[in-house]
């Protein structure tokens, strides 16, 4: 099959119509049936039939489809990089950064950055870490900011600076609260802690508490929603520093552990796409934001 059968027969499979698939490719009706007609005479078997109006999949085309799913994701992976590739500019950074990492430190860092270089422009998404290579690998970003890099050989890491898990705590729950905390604290509050298995995680369970994963009341996928659910009155949480020091007010306050805990922070981009100049800056600001407040 050629790669224009492929884009038709998965347009037709996906949307079960040629008027369907017609709309999806914005082509004519006409041009789907005849590049439909054309792959069945190449490949030598019917793919779709109709029935009682309907176009219906043959058991030929379910089994064709699960190898061309894959095949057609990979080629649309090809037109966004080269979309990417087209658009890219100098003065012009794409930013992914960790959910955490985005409510303070990032921004700040972002800000200050403009002030020197009003001429850079930003892109800026949250992601999560396992889509860290996908996204740079389509260059849909140019660095990904995250704790822990994923290991893989087309990806460099700059460390930009640590963090500390912290405890997040309503003021009116423990209004006296020492400068830092014991892990016994745990067993009067419920536990609000982040699911996954990150290198965040992995601290909590192995150097602070080994239970927390069992004992833990709630589980979410951010340290936000941990932080609004610690606001609402739902128990206390292990966040990183930067979550908590963007959501202490009148009502929250954190503490640091009496057993430390530090990890590191990473900018993170292709091994063969060397850091522009502008990306070497932003870098260091990155590193004057993480170092901001620090104690």
């Amino acid at each position: 099959m050629k790669l224009r059968h492929i884009e038709v027969f998965h347009a037709v499979y996906q949307t079960g119509s040629v008027s369907g698939a017609a709309r999806a490719l914005h082509v004519s009706q006409p041009s789907v049936s005849k590049v439909l007609r054309h792959a069945e005479a190449q490949i030598g078997f019917v793919l779709f039939r109709v029935v009682k109006g309907r176009l219906v999949a043959t058991e030929e085309a379910h089994v064709l489809f699960h190898e061309v799913r894959d095949l057609h994701g990979r080629i649309e992976s090809l037109q966004e990089t080269t979309k990417n590739l087209r658009h890219g500019g100098g003065g012009h950074l794409r930013l992914a950064i960790l959910p955490s990492l985005g409510l303070q430190v990032t921004p700040r860092a972002v800000a200050r950055f403009r002030q020197s270089h009003p001429e850079v422009s930003f892109e800026i998404k949250t992601i999560h870490k396992e889509d860290i290579l996908r996204s740079l690998y389509e260059r849909n970003s140019d660095i990904a900011i995250a704790y822990d890099a994923p290991h893989h050989p087309r990806l460099s890491e700059v460390s930009v600076g640590t963090g500390e898990l912290v405890l997040l705590f309503r003021k009116e729950d423990l209004p006296n609260p020492p400068a830092r905390l014991s892990i016994d604290t745990f067993e009067k509050f419920d536990l609000v802690k982040l699911s996954g298995t990150g290198s965040i995680d992995t601290l909590l369970t192995s150097e602070i508490d080994p239970t927390a994963a069992t004992r833990a009341a709630i589980s979410v996928e951010t340290y936000y929603v941990a932080a609004a659910l610690v606001r609402e009155g739902a128990g206390i949480a292990i966040v990183d520093e930067f979550t908590a020091r963007a959501m202490v007010g009148d009502d929250l306050d954190y503490r640091p552990l009496t057993k430390g805990s530090k990890f590191d922070v990473y900018c993170v981009h292709l091994e063969d796409r060397p850091l522009s100049r502008i990306s070497q800056d932003f870098i260091a600001a990155m590193q004057e934001a993480m170092a901001f407040g620090r104690a």
